[in-house]
């Protein structure tokens, strides 16, 4: 009993000082798969870059709102960067 709780312990403490993982979102994995250079983290759609707030969905930066309004044309569940390759960046 005592041995699988010092187990636990080390096992908490490891993961406790592995620090943050530094894996790419998918969404942004996916864009640079496809060629879309520009989109860098993020706040390549989002305004905030953070992935908590990201996660929230809001507020969206211009990349984002145009992404958005796809997924509404689309009626789709999930955003589909592809559809990147309609993107015209306002000027």
């Amino acid at each position: 009993m005592r041995r699988t709780h010092l187990t636990l312990l080390a096992a908490a403490a490891i993961l406790a000082v592995g620090g943050p993982a530094n894996a790419k979102m998918p969404f942004v994995k996916k864009a640079k798969d496809l060629g879309f250079t520009y989109i860098q983290n993020c706040a390549s759609c989002h305004v905030d870059k953070m992935p908590k707030a990201a996660a929230k969905g809001e507020p969206f930066g211009e990349i984002g709102k145009f992404l958005k309004a796809e997924k509404a044309k689309h009626k789709a569940t999930e955003v589909d960067v592809a559809w990147l390759k309609d993107y015209k960046p306002a000027k």
